[in-house]
């Protein structure tokens, strides 16, 4: 896709975020939106090569909507800055739904690509099955973590949304504790976008998200949690 444009609509959106200006550049964005439903499409199909369950995921369902929702929120600017997808088997990319990894990417105005996989403060009984699938399989966790390629690129999962103290009924001295008390298990990078060099794109997305595979196949690999009732 056309990033140099892409980086350069996003800039103007960022320094003019209300509803006339976009309705003017509309037609910019729908062009934009096009080309990144393409790129989408392509990183769907890649992946699908090694993860078999997003293989026939709906790329437009993948990608986010630019609107905001701005009912609770302090910031009332109507418009998201950046482009971003996220993919997960049937297409269930939200936490509020059954949990489960997810592959996440986004374009920023700044010319920065941010890419990641894992679990973002997963639904409560998603959060309980991975916490004990730390403990039931400890050896596995650790593998994952020390592969190669995912510490080379993402070093270890974010400690975003960090307990300060260990969650009940888990033993404080735990080889895992530390990542028993997070409440998200997800890993992120962010790098520049090959501006000169766009055709560059669609590897390294998936290039970073091959490098995430063993986390993301262990946390597959954890048991169902019944979801409590209301």
């Amino acid at each position: 896709m056309h990033l140099r444009d892409l980086t350069r609509y996003l800039t103007e959106l960022s320094d003019n975020n209300n509803r006339p200006w976009f309705v003017m550049n509309k037609p910019r964005y729908d062009i934009l939106r096009e080309e990144f439903l393409e790129l989408v499409t392509q990183v769907i199909a890649e992946l699908g090569k090694f993860d078999a369950q997003v293989k026939f995921c709906n790329p437009k369902k993948a990608m986010f909507r630019i609107n905001r929702d701005v009912r609770f929120a302090h910031d009332k600017s109507p418009y998201k800055t950046h482009f971003s997808a996220a993919i997960a088997p049937n297409d269930m990319r939200r936490p509020s739904m059954a949990g489960g990894p997810t592959w996440y990417f986004q374009i920023s105005p700044d010319g920065v690509l941010g890419i990641g996989a894992g679990e973002y403060i997963p639904p409560p009984h998603r959060l309980k099955a991975l916490r004990n699938h730390m403990v039931n399989d400890a050896a596995g966790f650790k593998k994952a973590l020390a592969n190669k390629a995912l510490k080379a690129r993402y070093g270890s999962i974010t400690e975003e949304h960090k307990l300060q103290r260990p969650p009940k009924g888990f033993d404080p001295e735990h080889e895992h504790i530390e990542f028993i008390k997070l409440k998200s298990f997800f890993v992120y990078q962010e790098v520049k976008l090959p501006l000169n060099k766009p055709d560059e794109l669609l590897g390294m997305i998936v290039g970073a998200f091959k490098d995430a595979w063993p986390l993301v196949q262990w946390m597959r690999s954890a048991p169902v949690e019944e979801q409590e009732a209301a």
